[in-house]
């Protein structure tokens, strides 16, 4: 399966999706602001990124931009998981490269779907 990166500053939303994730068989990484994110997803390349967007210092629209900037990281998708539901947001989110917007709490099978979608 795949290795997926989740960047998200609420450990219990990290942890209700990685252990959705654990369950369907993925490898999962974990961070908790913009830059780490950005730094763990240049070393380990994972297959995909869930990324939060309201976080402190480095937000989650700033770190999608960087990903899908950067030569070394630009072929990962992205996609947005975050609380923030407005139209104006998921173009935002899409501008900066996302493949996909998400929007809590998480509907399991939406998650899912859309992780299949995003890697097919």
């Amino acid at each position: 399966m795949a290795q997926i990166l989740i960047v998200d500053d609420s450990p219990t939303e990290t942890h209700k999706m990685a252990t959705i994730l654990g369950k369907l068989g993925h490898e999962v990484i974990t961070a908790e602001n913009g830059e780490d994110g950005v730094a763990k997803a240049k070393e380990n390349l994972p297959d995909l990124v869930l990324m939060d967007i309201v976080m402190p210092g480095l937000n989650g629209f700033q770190a999608t931009r960087q990903l899908s900037k950067n030569a070394s990281t630009s072929h990962i998708p992205v996609i947005i998981v975050t609380t923030k539901d407005q139209a104006t947001d998921r173009l935002w989110g899409e501008r900066q490269g996302a493949k996909g917007y998400l929007t809590k709490p998480i509907d399991v099978k939406l998650l899912t779907s859309t992780i299949s979608e995003v890697l097919d």
